[in-house]
């Protein structure tokens, strides 16, 4: 190897991590929002000027640290090759071997950290290459054209016109600007930012569980029906044959009246199949903006959720779909329904069985594990191991859980909300003893061999760090 080779390498070298730079450039750039950067270049910041010169063409300038970058790949891997070839002669294992030690570099020095870190820091890795990125684009301004006018020749569509480059991430932060300005208000901000979410929203996830489905059997009569929607206040209902998975079809409670007034009180007139109205059905992974476009398109307001087996997941209606948009919408019907998190005394908060588990760690600024489940019921059913009851605890990532007694739509006994509150750095010391005086100082539900077993999953979800369940009276601490 003589002096030239070595000045090929070293050469190969510096040109591997200034191929890295460019990528961490290019990967800042396209993250970048050009309202933030006017923020910045207000305030003063250094190469702000320069990264809104660049965020306003962003077409030109991440095609100009593509070029760059591949430029700079590609000649280090020849010159590597020729050094490689030049020493050790022309033989498949060096080939081999040059092309494993330049994918290695180029996919770790290139590929992954600069972009990561251009993805996770883009305004400051941005603002230090927005000069330099601003200079070269001067300097190779007639190669940039040339590339981005072969690329509206061979890209079908609008070519590089407008580019890959717009994403919701800018428009999410313009809401947030117009927010901490006033521009907008915080109920209308939370408004929009439910429109971005909906497009990542499925049924399953909007959708009333079938365990809370009124629904009616398809040889009642229409009189009965009609009497069904008067008590549950529900103008739609699902009406099944031999059980709740078999869904004939939705009954309205205008297509009853007109049938129940010219019927005599003694006619108990035609079955509900001769009435009911054929039912959609949507799988329960549908997106829920595209099933608003659907119901809008084919003018109906409710929907049969299927799970993957065929089986009824639940119901769906344009009111709980616009409901992720407004929030909640209550009529005549729904003055007893309670908020779905309600702040009580003492810190303790009262959420839904059915919010979001990710709504509950944005409450209390804490991450919740939740695996396949996705509301706050079902988290606490996992942690506990069994159907929730009423007075049931269990403990997670600092946070007590006590589910409240209640009654489904049906009057059955549920759990329709829970208790929740931030553990205190004492709590966590607490000993069986203390736990079993509270038991007696505040009183016991269920049978004692219920207690008995509660304890030992509450000892199986300690040693597995997923939350501590118990049966034992410590509602009373939860209101203290």
């Amino acid at each position: 190897m003589d002096a030239l080779d070595i000045t090929l390498l070293i050469v190969a070298a510096a040109l591997i991590p200034i191929a890295g730079l460019f990528a961490a450039a290019d990967a800042a750039i396209s993250m970048v929002s050009a309202a933030r950067v006017e923020e910045m270049q207000r305030e003063g910041r250094r190469g702000a000027a320069s990264l809104l010169e660049i965020a306003h063409d962003k077409p030109r300038f991440t095609n100009l640290l593509l070029l760059l970058r591949v430029g700079a790949e590609l000649t280090a891997t020849v010159l590597v090759t020729a050094v490689a070839l030049s020493t050790w002669g022309f033989h498949w294992l060096v080939a081999v071997v040059v092309v494993l030690v330049m994918l290695l570099l180029t996919y770790v020095v290139i590929g992954v950290l600069p972009r990561t870190l251009g993805r996770q820091h883009p305004y400051p890795v941005g603002l230090r290459a927005a000069g330099p990125t601003r200079a070269f684009g001067r300097v190779l301004a007639p190669v940039v054209r040339l590339l981005i006018l072969l690329g509206n020749a061979i890209t079908p569509g609008r070519g590089f016109r407008e580019g890959p480059f717009s994403s919701d991430i800018e428009l999410r932060e313009l809401l947030t600007m117009a927010g901490d300005r006033g521009v907008v208000e915080e109920n209308e901000r939370e408004m929009l930012q439910s429109v971005f979410d909906l497009g990542d929203t499925i049924a399953r996830e909007v959708m009333v569980p079938r365990t809370e489905v009124v629904w009616i059997e398809s040889g009642k009569s229409p009189r009965q029906a009609l009497q069904l929607a008067t008590r549950s206040g529900f103008s739609r209902i699902p009406v099944v044959g031999e059980d709740v998975d078999d869904v004939l079809g939705v009954v309205q409670v205008k297509d009853l009246i007109a049938r129940t007034m010219s019927l005599d009180p003694a006619d108990r007139g035609p079955d509900l199949v001769d009435v009911m109205r054929s039912p959609v059905f949507v799988p329960e992974s549908k997106d829920v903006d595209d099933l608003l476009r659907e119901m809008q398109r084919d003018r109906t307001h409710f929907a049969i959720v299927v799970d993957e087996y065929g089986g009824t997941a639940g119901i769906i209606t344009i009111e709980d779909i616009l409901e992720e948009i407004v929030g909640e919408i209550t009529d005549e019907y729904d003055q007893d329904a309670r908020e779905p998190i309600e702040h009580l005394e003492d810190g303790v908060v009262r959420v839904s069985a059915r919010l979001p588990v990710e709504d509950l760690g944005h409450v209390f600024d804490v991450e919740l594990p939740a695996e396949d489940v996705e509301t706050v019921g079902g988290l606490f059913a996992q942690l506990l191991g069994r159907v929730p009851l009423a007075g049931a605890e269990a403990e997670i990532n600092g946070l007590h859980l006590l589910g409240e007694a209640g009654t489904d739509r049906r009057g059955r006994p549920r759990v329709q909300s829970l208790l929740v509150r931030r553990l205190e750095p004492e709590d966590d010391g607490e000993t069986d003893d203390d736990e079993a005086g509270d038991t007696d100082e505040g009183g016991r539900r269920g049978h004692p061999a219920d207690q008995e077993n509660s304890r030992g999953e509450r000892a199986a979800a300690d040693s597995t760090s997923r939350g501590r369940s118990s049966r034992s009276g410590e509602d009373e601490k939860v209101h203290r």
